[in-house]
């Protein structure tokens, strides 16, 4: 008896994961789309982006339930760049004619190369995009904090600071102040006031979901919240926070 109720609960389990995926996209939807692979709550596909002078730079996107979009380049074996948004795969391919990436990103269908805005793939990054309304959330429904930076009161160079989870909101919040803050401070990455500071074109790029070179939209600039927010930090913005939130 035992042995059979396990194997209809794996039964059950099968039939509902077939059902969430079956909901994410029909058959008829992506079916002939190449390198099709179905996961739990996304699909992958094989994508591309064209340069004229570089020639093609493949990739795989992944389309997550929640519209969020995330390619991994294979334009070479040796390429690390994983987890992109399509704006920065758009401009790691080289393209000439970049910031329009949903019609400069294509995936095979039937043999043929068809720009994404062609295809059913969008649907759910559409609909998560008219649904914003000015959030402070990403696409994949968390909140997002875009990088931000720190200036080293020795040599006088600002360094970057990656504000993906708490402990790195922290490292950032306790930098911000200290007014003696210095390179030799940074936690993570070893970097000292000899190493070059990023170049001002470079440090254009935040990591914002929407746009690569953002200037500080609702997407990524982060108001307040638990994960850049503190309980135990007495800093008028922290102690704000708490009470309002306690209110």
């Amino acid at each position: 008896m035992e042995e059979e109720e396990a194997a209809n609960n794996n039964n059950n389990n099968n039939n509902n994961e077939m059902m969430m995926m079956m909901k994410l996209f029909s058959e008829e939807e992506i079916g002939e789309i190449s390198g099709l692979k179905r996961g739990d709550d996304y699909v992958d596909v094989t994508c591309g982006c064209t340069s004229h002078r570089y020639g093609d730079a493949v990739g795989r996107l992944r389309v997550f339930s929640s519209g969020f979009l995330q390619i991994s380049c294979e334009c070479t074996p040796a390429c690390q760049e994983d987890k992109l948004t399509p704006a920065a795969f758009e401009k790691h391919s080289g393209r000439e004619t970049s910031r329009k990436w949903k019609n400069n990103i294509w995936v095979i269908v039937d043999g043929e190369k068809v720009p994404l805005y062609k295809t059913a793939l969008l649907k759910y990054y559409n609909q998560a995009s008219k649904g914003a309304n000015g959030s402070n959330r990403s696409n994949s429904g968390k909140v997002f904090h875009r990088d931000e930076f720190v200036r080293c009161t020795q040599c006088n160079k600002d360094r970057r600071f990656r504000l993906r989870n708490k402990e790195e909101c922290r490292s950032y919040h306790d930098a911000l102040a200290d007014l003696n803050w210095k390179c030799s401070d940074m936690p993570y990455d070893e970097v000292t006031c000899d190493d070059d500071e990023e170049r001002a074109s470079r440090r254009v790029y935040r990591g914002c979901s929407r746009s690569p070179t953002c200037k500080g939209c609702t997407s990524c600039v982060c108001f307040g919240c638990e994960i850049c927010r503190f309980t135990d930090c007495s800093c008028q913005t922290c102690s704000d926070f708490t009470r309002n939130a306690k209110a």
